[in-house]
């Protein structure tokens, strides 16, 4: 177990497990609600890129594929591109999917932050990812405004 800070989120979704998996590793998807495309093949020890959807090319967020266990679990590395050789600079992201009758109970755990700062990030843009994308998923399109942009407070 860790000793530096963590995050966790869970949100309950009106989908279907292979659903939830293909919206987060499914680029054009990815694209939608993100903001960014998740590109990779999604095979254990496969790199993925966080890469801009506004057609720059440049990936925010860099690692790799730990587990993938579709449409269950997926696990990745996540780290800045500049510091993609150094794992002790990583985090770790795990999606546990798991269906319950008509839902879907998605927990995203963000393990192995570098400080507090960082924690206090990931706390505010996780919820505003799930939630759009969860509303991507119950209505078809993502939310009218981009959540993350939201003021705090």
């Amino acid at each position: 177990m860790s000793e530096q800070p963590g995050f966790v989120y869970v949100t309950y979704i009106a989908s279907t497990p292979d659903k939830v998996w293909e919206a987060l590793t499914d680029a054009d998807l990815t694209g939608l609600y993100w903001g960014h495309r998740n590109v990779s093949d999604w095979r254990p020890g496969s790199r993925w890129e966080h890469v801009r959807a506004d057609g720059s090319g440049v990936a925010d967020v860099v690692g790799r594929v730990v587990e993938s266990e579709p449409p269950a679990r997926l696990v990745t590395t996540w780290a800045a591109p500049g510091e993609e050789g150094r794992e002790d600079r990583h985090s770790r992201v795990t999606f546990a999917i798991r269906q319950y009758e008509d839902i879907v109970r998605l927990t995203v755990t963000h393990d192995d932050l570098t400080d507090e700062g960082e924690r206090s990030a990931v706390a505010s843009g996780w919820p505003a990812v799930l939630s759009n994308l969860k509303s991507l998923l119950e209505t078809g399109r993502p939310l009218p405004q981009e959540p993350w942009r939201v003021p705090a407070g």
